[in-house]
């Protein structure tokens, strides 16, 4: 409903709004992808135009673009591989801040960010805390060659399997030129065990669950945010 969705991009922009503060002077910074993580790079924007110098590496062509017309300084992995502070979305958070990824198709490069970042921010609505991961479809980038192979082999753990389609008929394809399996599992009980299982299957490139990788959880409820911290 229309008031719903004013409110659900109000706590967005709020969540994003307080990502700010984790962010200073001289660092690189990683871009996330996704409609939460817009608002941050728009306000990152905001803030560079006032004085504020940073680099930033984005996690996918669509961040990428966007951070250029905002005047966002860029630069790359190649240039620096240890990143300071990454801001970013996520679909769903469970109590211990594991993470689905990957529903705007980029958690690949989004992973890689994550994984050579001294702290990773994510941001989300009140809809994005869980008490169990599993509700929204996890994201498997395959590669397209092994599709029909690990629709099998995912759908025999227990998951309804369906190739993600950007139009009838037409697969959609990453920015690094894979596909992507939508798996439907319902409650994923033992997040690591069930990454373990899809990283154990030649062909699977990445998946969406990021296991241990958030450092900070900003979930915004009304226009009030909560911080969420791993232990």
């Amino acid at each position: 409903m229309p008031n719903d969705s004013i409110d659900i991009n109000l706590e967005k922009e709020a969540a994003a709004r307080a990502s700010l503060r984790f962010v200073r002077d001289g660092q690189i910074v990683g871009l996330g992808s996704g409609s939460t993580a817009a608002y941050a790079v728009r306000f990152l924007g905001e803030q560079v135009r006032a004085g504020l110098k940073i680099r930033g590496i984005p996690t996918s062509v669509h961040t990428r673009d966007l951070a250029a017309s905002l005047g966002i300084p860029l630069t790359t992995l190649a240039e620096f591989q240890q990143i300071d502070v990454t801001i970013d979305g996520a679909d769903e958070v469970d109590p211990q801040l594991n993470l689905i990824k990957g529903g705007g198709g980029a958690l690949l490069r989004e992973k890689i960010i994550a994984s050579a970042s001294r702290q990773l921010v994510i941001i989300g609505d009140s809809g994005k805390k869980v008490a169990t991961l599993g509700k929204f479809p996890l994201p498997v980038e395959i590669i397209p060659f092994a599709e029909p192979l690990l629709s099998r082999k995912i759908a025999a753990l227990g998951a309804t399997v369906r190739l993600r389609q950007d139009a009838p008929g037409k697969a959609f394809v990453t920015d690094e030129g894979h596909h992507i399996l939508d798996c439907q599992f319902g409650q994923i009980t033992d997040p690591p065990a069930l990454a373990l299982k899809l990283e154990s299957m030649p062909g699977v490139v990445e998946h969406g669950l990021f296991i241990s990788m958030a450092n900070v959880v900003l979930i915004a409820k009304g226009n009030q945010v909560r911080e969420f911290r791993r232990p």
